[in-house]
C-alpha cells in the first residue's frame, strides 16, 4: 500500500482519565499525513462504519460494521462513559486508540472498548465520539 512504518519517541502532552484520551506529541523529520475529523452529532443508527486497528499486533486490521446506537450511556471498570458510539464493527484488544471512520473516511470516533464477558469480541463495541475529543485536542494546542 506503499505505507512506510517509522516510529517516533513520543511524550504524554495530556491526559484525560475521564474521556481516556492522551494527546501525544511527537517530531517527525517531515510532514506527515493527516486524517480529517468528521462531526460525530451527524451519524446515524443504521450508517456504515470502519474500525481501524492492530488488534492482537495485527496491524492494519480493517473491520466493517453499523453504527448501533450513537448515545450509549455504560460502565467500564468502574468508570462512567456517556454518549459513546455503539458499534457492531469488530473491536479487540489491540483496536483501542484506532480510528472508527465513516464512508466519506472522515473519523467519528476513536475505538476504545468491547462487551465482552468472555473477552472475546461478541458483537458489540463502543467508540469515543471524536466531538468529544475536539475540544481537547484544541486547548491542549492552544497552550
Amino acid at each position: 500500500f506503499g505505507f512506510e512504518r517509522t516510529v517516533y519517541p513520543a511524550q504524554i502532552v495530556r491526559k484525560d482519565l475521564v474521556s481516556d484520551i492522551a494527546v501525544l506529541k511527537i517530531k517527525p523529520d517531515g510532514p506527515l499525513p493527516t486524517v480529517v475529523l468528521g462531526d460525530s452529532d451527524m451519524i446515524k443508527v443504521a450508517e456504515r462504519v470502519i474500525a481501524i486497528g492492530a488488534p492482537f499486533g495485527l496491524e492494519q486490521t480493517v473491520t466493517a460494521g453499523i453504527i448501533s446506537d450513537n448515545s450509549r450511556d455504560l460502565v467500564i471498570e468502574d468508570q462512567a462513559y456517556e454518549d459513546m458510539i455503539q458499534t457492531d464493527a469488530a473491536i479487540n484488544r489491540g483496536n483501542s486508540g484506532g480510528p472508527l471512520v465513516n464512508v466519506k473516511g472522515e473519523v467519528v470516533g476513536i475505538n476504545t472498548a468491547i462487551y465482552a464477558p468472555t473477552g472475546v469480541f461478541l458483537g458489540v463495541g463502543f467508540a469515543i465520539p471524536i466531538n468529544k475529543v475536539k475540544p481537547l485536542v484544541k486547548e491542549t494546542l492552544s497552550r
